[in-house]
């Protein structure tokens, strides 16, 4: 149907029936739309395949969608929107923590990802909070200065949140600080080379692109990340799936085959 009958028959409808009738029709016609041309309802039937399977949304996909300031093919989940970290942290969690199993655990979520949020927002053993800078979270607070007291969480969950902040180690400490002892976290970070690098004189959004690989970069990570950590208390477990040494289940979940989980524990 053109637009113009579309209109024409608006304005009928407009004319015939009570005003708030009509305004009902609109607003379940809006909602109607969305549910079959956003929703994540809707993106199951669209993308619906074999190809792909998320084990967060637990869909099954024909294609993912790229992502990345140098796009990546195949990244983005269409229907939750994970990438393939998320992806992995999700079944390393499932599989070789007790993250969703008794008894009740408190969990801090630093810049949380909307597909891993709902997640942990639906256990029944968690007890869920983020906080990030943004006001999208339950908390605002800087990462530097945690203003909450010793050993409070169970849980901690940082995913590339590190490479973004000047006094990293500061942000270390601080996480240390309010982790309970034998408490532990994930810490994630993309780790690109042997040693880091980083100037604090690079200042400048496009240098910090150039040299960083994004504007709100401060520095690449190298394998001394891992020393960052230990040197402020954790005790660190480079691990990886056994599923992560199988290209198939590799390419069908769309994770990263040589990718550590950094497990830290606090002795």
């Amino acid at each position: 149907m053109d637009f113009s009958k579309k209109h024409l028959i608006k304005q009928l409808a407009k004319k015939l029936l009570p005003q708030k009738f009509f305004s009902n029709i609109q607003k379940a016609h809006r909602k109607l739309r969305y549910l079959f041309l956003y929703s994540q309802f809707s993106n199951k039937i669209r993308y619906f395949g074999i190809a792909h399977y998320c084990p967060i949304c637990r869909s099954y996909l024909s294609k993912l969608l790229p992502f990345g300031v140098n796009p990546r093919p195949n990244a983005l989940c269409p229907v939750c929107g994970s990438l393939e970290r998320h992806r992995l942290i999700f079944l390393f969690m499932s599989k070789k923590t007790d993250v969703f199993l008794p008894p009740i655990k408190s969990m801090l979520h630093i810049a949380p990802e909307k597909c891993m949020e709902n997640i942990f927002k639906k256990s029944e053993y968690i007890n869920y909070i983020t906080a990030d800078l943004a006001p999208y979270a339950l908390l605002q607070m800087d990462l530097t200065n945690i203003s909450i007291q010793d050993e409070i969480f169970d849980i901690i969950y940082i995913s590339h949140v590190f490479e973004h902040i000047v006094d990293d180690r500061k942000a270390m400490q601080e996480v240390f600080r309010v982790l309970k002892k034998n408490g532990w976290a994930i810490l994630q970070v993309p780790i690109n080379s042997e040693i880091t690098f980083e100037d604090p004189s690079i200042t400048n959004p496009k240098e910090r692109e150039h040299f960083f690989g994004q504007s709100d970069h401060v520095r690449i990570y190298g394998l001394d990340y891992y020393n960052r950590l230990s040197e402020v208390g954790f005790t660190i477990r480079r691990q990886r799936l056994i599923l992560q040494e199988n290209p198939n289940i590799v390419k069908k979940l769309v994770i990263s085959a040589d990718e550590d989980i950094v497990l830290c524990t606090k002795k």
